[in-house]
C-alpha cells in the first residue's frame, strides 16, 4: 500500500504565503515524477508544478515566480512553496506522485487527499 498526506493548506491574505507538503509512505521503491495539482470550485483540474526525480522543475504560467517546487527524496515528500499568493490561486491542492512499488512491476500515479488553499482579497 502507498499513501500520500498532505499538510500546509490553510488561510491567508492576498499577497501572503504557505507552503504545501505532501509526504509517501508505504512500499515504495522509488519516486519518479512529483507534482501539485489544483481544482477550483466548477474548474477542472489543473498542473501547477511538477518536479523530476533529477530536480527538473515546470510549472504554470499563472505561478511562474510565485511558486517553487522542491523535494527531499530521502524523506518521499513534495513541497510547494507559495508566495504573493492572489485570490485566483484559491483551490484544493492535489499531490500526485508516480511511484514504483516495491515487488510490484510498473509505475503507478497516486493521489494525496486534497488541502485547502483560501486567499482572500
Amino acid at each position: 500500500q502507498v499513501q500520500l498526506v498532505e499538510s500546509g493548506g490553510g488561510l491567508v491574505q492576498a499577497g501572503g504565503s504557505l507552503r504545501l507538503s505532501c509526504a509517501a509512505s508505504g512500499s515504495i521503491f522509488s519516486i519518479n515524477n512529483m507534482g501539485w495539482y489544483r481544482q477550483a470550485p466548477g474548474k477542472q483540474r489543473e498542473l501547477v508544478a511538477a518536479i523530476t526525480r533529477g530536480g527538473s522543475t515546470n510549472y504554470a504560467d499563472s505561478v511562474k515566480g510565485r511558486f517553487t517546487i522542491s523535494r527531499d527524496n530521502a524523506k518521499n515528500t513534495v513541497y510547494l512553496q507559495m508566495n504573493k499568493l492572489k485570490f485566483e490561486d484559491t483551490a484544493v491542492y492535489y499531490c500526485k506522485n508516480s511511484i514504483v512499488r516495491v515487488a510490484v512491476p510498473g509505475e503507478y500515479d497516486y493521489w494525496g487527499q486534497g488541502t485547502q488553499v483560501t486567499v482572500s482579497s
